[in-house]
């Protein structure tokens, strides 16, 4: 017996549905297998091959999405994604480097501060770039007339 033509729409529905929930584009290209299914299904096709069409439409979606640049998101590492971690692109003031190291007050608190590979250490205000536990990793301010956040 062949499936209705009302099922994969309604599991397109569903796929949809779920998509909006989920944030990921998959539920969305499986959902485009259904739709496919029922059209193959309005134009007289059996049961096997609607679940073939439905497959393969979906299964060709997919590869598409993880080729497109929608598929390949690049993955930051938390320590230095702005996403996760809001320090990362404030700024600080480091008065004084010892040995590429400092001191520095930062939200009202005392860091340790790590200047990056190939930064100058005359700079007065630095970029924080990357958390490596209570250590700031930072680079020279690249804005003109950067205002610390030293409070």
């Amino acid at each position: 017996m062949a499936p209705g033509g009302l099922f994969w729409w309604i599991a397109a529905g569903v796929l949809v549905a779920l998509e909006l929930m989920s944030g990921t584009f998959y539920l969305l290209m499986i959902a485009l297998g259904c739709v496919a299914a029922a059209f193959a299904r309005i134009a007289g096709a059996g049961a096997d091959l609607q679940f073939v069409v439905a497959a393969l439409v979906a299964l060709a979606a997919v590869v598409l999405l993880r080729r497109s640049r929608f598929g390949r998101r690049k993955r930051e590492q938390a320590s230095r994604n702005p996403d996760v971690n809001l320090d990362i692109g404030q700024t600080v003031n480091v008065p004084a480097w010892q040995e590429r190291k400092a001191r520095a007050n930062y939200r009202g608190a005392a860091w340790d501060v790590e200047l990056a590979a190939g930064e100058p250490e005359d700079a007065q205000v630095y970029e924080i770039r990357e958390l490596r536990g209570s250590c700031l990793v930072v680079v020279a301010s690249r804005q003109p007339k950067a205002r610390a956040n030293a409070t």
